[in-house]
């Protein structure tokens, strides 16, 4: 048996209930990556065959390679989503790098309360990080309705019908204090014990989309005053990094700041973004 036969036999355990070679990964590999920029490590194999798993097993298939060619034959829409909603990694909380929404507070309460403000948080995910963005703007107007409007798009149609409806666990909201908890949340009582939902005020702030970072144009227009894109560029190769924030910079207004994760940097696109420290960053000033 050659190399790469033991390494694509390696992969097909005996408890496993599809076939899932080394190439199968290779493959969703290359096609999450030209579908999403996502770049999967050698260590998601185990991800991918339990995520991707549930699609094979709806669909009454028995191997991966199955799956694939019917996805690249003749996928619809719909299951290029499902491939696509399956591989998204959604890690999210309320106020997660909590200094960032002090800074955004600060920077409104000098807009001013008759300046209208755009935000853009590109992954919104379930909805923590916009619904965070809209507390932050009532709490900085002192009003429930602030002159922002915040757009949230994400590439996972799932987690945006999951942030639209505004309902979670009650444990998620137990590190805010006690006011933003009954200032900004309802409990529910008999089915809906355990939950709470965000108020219609802070919904009416935000307007969920889907977006794909890797489209050719974005539909939305800015400029922006505020723009997160946190813990969204670690799952992109640095050539994909460029081209996002190529096409994002330009949207954010001259004064407008740009948020990134704490484990992100752009060392490699000072031409494109400035850091002013603490992973805000502003435009790069125009050469020439």
């Amino acid at each position: 048996m050659s190399h790469a036969a033991a390494a694509e036999a390696s992969i097909v355990a005996d408890d496993r209930d599809f076939t899932f070679t080394a190439r199968d990964f290779d493959r969703v590999r290359q096609m999450i990556h030209a579908k999403a920029g996502i770049a999967l490590s050698e260590s998601k194999r185990d991800m991918v065959y339990s995520r991707l798993g549930r699609r094979l097993r709806a669909l009454n298939l028995e191997s991966f390679k199955d799956y694939l060619d019917q996805l690249e034959a003749h996928g619809s829409a719909d299951e290029w989503q499902a491939f696509t909603n399956a591989l998204t990694t959604n890690l999210t909380s309320f106020f997660r790098e909590a200094h960032h929404f002090e800074i955004l507070r600060e920077f409104l309460v000098k807009k001013g309360r008759h300046t209208p403000v755009k935000i853009w948080c590109s992954a919104a995910s379930t909805g923590e990080e916009p619904y965070s963005l809209a507390i932050t703007a009532c709490e900085a107007y002192d009003t429930l309705t602030p002159p922002v409007k915040i757009l949230a798009t994400d590439i996972d149609t799932n987690v945006l019908d999951t942030a639209a409806a505004g309902v979670y666990p009650e444990e998620r909201i137990e590190k805010l204090s006690e006011a933003q908890k009954r200032r900004f949340f309802r409990r529910g009582s008999g089915a809906n014990a355990g939950r709470v939902r965000v108020i219609d005020e802070l919904r009416e702030l935000i307007t969920y989309k889907p977006l794909n970072l890797l489209d050719p144009r974005y539909p939305m227009k800015g400029p922006f005053d505020a723009l997160f894109c946190r813990n969204v560029m670690i799952y992109f190769d640095k050539p994909t990094q460029r081209d996002i924030l190529m096409k994002m910079a330009p949207l954010l207004s001259p004064d407008g700041l740009f948020f990134a994760g704490h484990s992100e940097s752009f060392f490699h696109a000072t031409d494109i973004v400035t850091s002013i420290g603490r992973t805000v960053y502003r435009r790069a000033a125009a050469k020439g």
